[in-house]
């Protein structure tokens, strides 16, 4: 899978960098949605391809991303990615992967010690992984100067107290262990619930389903607005059918009214709705069609 250079816009006085590390099929199309049917990526085909599907081998393109903010002289960083080295035995995609993220965000200009906030819009391993680096068989903070902000119900879910409720997969536990514990010990995580307003421009709010804490953030600068949604959604199919769920949510029901009331008020209020793994643009633009939803591409 190809890494690409950084792209960039502004919103309002926020300025957007898009860091991508890699984009490129990721898994079978009804894999990845399986209630999402054959005849819904087929009839959108058009669109979708190349993007966002595959057709000759049926399989949905993904983006491995983060989103810098650059935002009342601050720098925010928006999930992590999968990190390097990382023992991922359940996931073979990240198990021992090697990427240059910490090189990407060098060539935007970002270096580890200008980063003032990471937002880890869950605790998934594709979502912290350049929490930490390891520094002499130890996992540290990639940071130095940043407040971490973590969802506090994921924190628990995922975290030894609860053990994932009936037992934490070991992928998971892993992923605690590396990537989310080594924040605390440093002192630099944030814990939050109900909201948690980052500046006069950035607030997370919680959107629970794909996991407990499942979080989205909002951007408002000037006349612009736009909601980053982690993942809420993995594919464009899901935005015209909210009611499908990826094979990742943990509380489906959960899930599924989370989506639509974010893409509810992205519609109403003309939020541009920036998901973490859409190919192409990275982004879309929803409007309301009927009971459901319609899309269009981002002008990125």
């Amino acid at each position: 899978m190809k890494s690409e250079s950084p792209q960039g816009m502004l919103l309002g006085d926020v300025e957007v960098i898009r860091i991508v590390e890699w984009q490129g099929a990721f898994a079978p199309a009804r894999a990845l949605v399986p209630e999402s049917g054959a005849d819904v990526w087929k009839a959108n085909e058009e669109w979708l391809a190349p993007d966002h599907w595959e057709p000759e081998s049926d399989q949905a393109v993904m983006a491995l991303q983060t989103w810098v903010l650059r935002s009342g002289g601050r720098t925010v960083l928006v999930d992590t990615g999968v990190g390097n080295g990382r023992e991922r035995p359940g996931s073979p995609q990240f198990h021992h992967r090697q990427g240059d993220f910490l090189g990407l965000l060098a060539r935007a200009g970002i270096q580890p010690e200008d980063v003032d906030i990471v937002v880890n819009t869950h605790l998934h391993a594709d979502h912290v992984g350049w929490n930490t680096i390891g520094v002499e068989g130890e996992w540290v903070p990639a940071f130095p100067n940043a407040q971490y902000l973590i969802p506090a119900a994921d924190d628990f879910h995922f975290g030894s107290d609860n053990a994932y409720a009936k037992g934490r997969q070991e992928d998971d536990r892993l992923v605690y262990e590396d990537s989310v514990a080594p924040v605390h010990r440093a002192g630099q995580s944030v814990v939050w619930e109900g909201a948690h307003r980052i500046d006069a421009r950035l607030t997370l709010e919680p959107a629970p389903g794909h996991t407990p804490g499942s979080c989205v953030l909002r951007l408002a600068s000037g006349t612009d607005r736009a909601v980053f949604v982690g993942d809420l959604l993995h594919s464009p199919v899901q935005v015209l059918d909210p009611s499908c769920n990826s094979c990742f949510c943990l509380d489906a029901r959960g899930a599924a009214a989370s989506r639509r009331r974010i893409l509810e008020r992205a519609a109403a209020e003309r939020e541009l709705v920036v998901p973490a793994h859409f190919g192409g643009s990275g982004a879309v633009e929803v409007r309301r069609e009927g009971e459901g939803f319609a899309l269009t591409p981002s002008r990125w």
